[in-house]
């Protein structure tokens, strides 16, 4: 996993999810996307499915796989690069 691939995995959340006035730096790489980090919910989750889906041609099978998989930004990318077409 590269860090280029992180900087993608940040680019990709603020623009799947439409976040104004937050630049990639912004994102910290291991802290949790849900709850106390970003503060996302299921419907975030859902964009992002689409979003990894789109961009990297990576499906996620279920809410279990994707509990794993949207832990943070780092999860998300050892995900991509694991399971990328």
């Amino acid at each position: 996993m590269t860090d280029e691939l992180i900087a993608e995995v940040k680019r990709l959340i603020i623009e799947s999810l439409r976040i104004e006035g937050m630049s990639s730096d912004e994102i910290e790489t291991d802290a949790p996307l849900f709850g106390e980090g970003l503060g996302l919910d299921s419907i975030d989750a859902l964009q992002l499915v689409v979003g990894m889906e789109n961009a990297f041609g990576v499906v996620v099978p279920d809410a279990a796989v994707g509990a794993k998989v949207f832990r943070s930004v780092r999860t998300m990318a050892d995900y991509i690069a694991q399971h990328a077409a």
